[in-house]
């Protein structure tokens, strides 16, 4: 080794002793056994045994860089967010795309709906945005969640995707349909993550400094436009590759292609909810851009590749249940629920601290009466020794009213009661397929759900068709004829 060239870093134990050899184990003689001293030896093995935790029970696949958002637009009326505080004020950020059903091991270029979730370390607090590259989800009402992600899953006789097990639910649930005919587009595989747009999907609340509340929808539009792949292309690429979104990411941000997206959001008056035709907190219904049209905010740009994927990416938590002042919530049923299962998925997943881990840790001050239990490797935080307990006289940390949320309006009865249906869930769809597609995108949708439907049990299929001429004849129709012309192709073949 040459003076100028720099000594590398002694190699040590976890506890920091030195190690003279990494490359041969402790034993009785050069061919005698290990022995159970090898203590180095022991902590190796033990350790990799414990080298993958809990994969993410949905969102299992994913993909993720850091970036900075930068206001653009005031939008101060609305809310007191400190992040929108200015216009041109930065906040770092960290973005994870995702598919949704596949495991880890899955592919990146399979059709399916893509998770589009964002962490801003602003200076009043992490606000977490998560979200879809879709603005509606399958269902409204948390209680089928659980049910909805088994069909998703594997059978338990057959480990194999089930598609009778999709289409049954689907067929049964009519309110999924604006969600499968998105899923089914062209939008339903980009190309890679740069070519995709993100919602926040729920309806939130902005708040400002007077406590005025309005109702808000977010949306993230592309800067780079949207390219998609067709099935058969999707399946060339994933005989090359199954990681061709990490590849693409990854390498755009390694050479200087910065992927830049636009924030707008919809504005919703708190009490117009009483008036629209529609649910505005039905997750499975969009808001009429004629009504409450986009108002731009700022943009995002991702700028920076983690150095490790594992505790950057893969440790990442996002959760509804971190928002900031300026920032609340609304009676969309989903998203109060996600607020409790996210959090409590990153527990089970990660351990009981997981927001000190340095990828979710805010950058502002954090001071809190959690105390011990597993992963407590930051000892007490809450502003002095002596208080480990709230209220105390010791100089622990204190609440500050200035922060509360105004009042949130709520009426009705507690029970167990359906949806109650200001419109159908068969208009909004039909608005998508009959006026937003045209000739080209309808003929690859048929396609896409023949394709999807191939498999299923037929008396699965025709109950899930009914529901297609619901939306609009000619769906049903074209779904029809694209399976008759799939299985006429393949007699051909035969």
């Amino acid at each position: 080794m040459s003076q100028d060239t720099p000594r590398p870093p002694r190699m040590t134990t976890t506890a920091g002793a030195p190690i003279a050899s990494n490359q041969h184990s402790e034993t009785a003689g050069d061919r005698g056994p290990v022995l159970m001293q090898d203590y180095q030896l022991l902590e190796k093995l033990a350790h990799q045994n414990r080298e993958r935790i809990p994969e993410r029970v949905v969102h299992a696949k994913g993909w993720g860089a850091f970036g900075t958002f930068t206001v653009t637009q005031d939008i101060t009326q609305y809310s007191c967010a400190s992040i929108f505080g200015a216009v041109g004020k930065t906040t770092p950020m960290l973005a994870r795309f995702s598919t949704v059903a596949g495991e880890m091991g899955a592919a990146d270029h399979e059709r399916d709906v893509r998770g589009f979730a964002l962490k801003f370390y602003t200076d009043e607090g992490n606000w977490d945005l998560v979200g879809n590259n879709t603005p509606v989800f399958f269902v409204r009402d948390p209680l089928k969640f659980p049910d909805f992600i088994h069909t998703q899953k594997r059978h338990p006789r057959t480990n194999l995707r089930s598609p009778t097990a999709m289409w049954d639910f689907w067929g049964q649930v009519p309110e999924s349909l604006h969600q499968v005919t998105i899923l089914m587009s062209d939008r339903g595989l980009p190309q890679d993550p740069t070519f995709m747009d993100g919602f926040g999907s729920h309806t939130y609340s902005f708040w400002n400094k007077d406590g005025e509340r309005f109702w808000v929808k977010f949306h993230f539009k592309t800067r780079q436009g949207h390219r998609f792949y067709t099935n058969g292309q999707a399946a060339e690429i994933i005989g090359h590759t199954r990681e061709g979104y990490q590849e693409a990411l990854f390498g755009k941000i390694e050479r200087g292609e910065f992927p830049r997206w636009t924030m707008y959001v919809q504005i919703m008056p708190e009490l117009d909810a009483e008036k629209t035709p529609y649910d505005p907190f039905d997750l499975t219904k969009v808001w009429p851009h004629a009504d409450y049209p986009l108002i731009e905010v700022g943009e995002f740009e991702l700028n920076r590749n983690a150095d490790n994927y594992f505790a950057q990416i893969e440790q990442a938590a996002f959760s509804p249940s971190n928002k900031v002042r300026g920032i609340g919530y609304s009676p969309d049923k989903m998203l109060q629920a996600r607020v409790f299962s996210y959090a409590d998925a990153h527990r089970y997943r990660l351990g009981t601290h997981y927001e000190h881990l340095p990828v979710n840790a805010p950058k502002c001050p954090v001071h809190h009466y959690h105390k011990d239990g597993q992963m407590n490797f930051f000892g007490q935080v809450t502003g002095s020794t002596d208080a480990y307990y709230e209220p105390n006289s010791r100089g622990g940390a204190v609440e500050d009213p200035s922060f509360a949320e105004p009042p949130l309006r709520l009426s009705g009865v507690a029970a167990r009661q359906p949806h109650r249906q200001l419109i159908d869930d068969y208009e909004q769809p039909r608005a998508l397929h009959d006026r937003v597609l045209n000739d080209e995108e309808r003929g690859r949708l048929y396609k896409n759900i023949a394709a999807a439907m191939e498999g299923a049990d037929e008396d699965v299929i025709e109950r899930a068709l009914v529901h297609f001429d619901c939306i609009s004849p000619a769906y049903g129709a074209g779904i029809r004829a694209a399976r008759a012309e799939k299985a006429a192709k393949a007699v051909a073949a035969e």
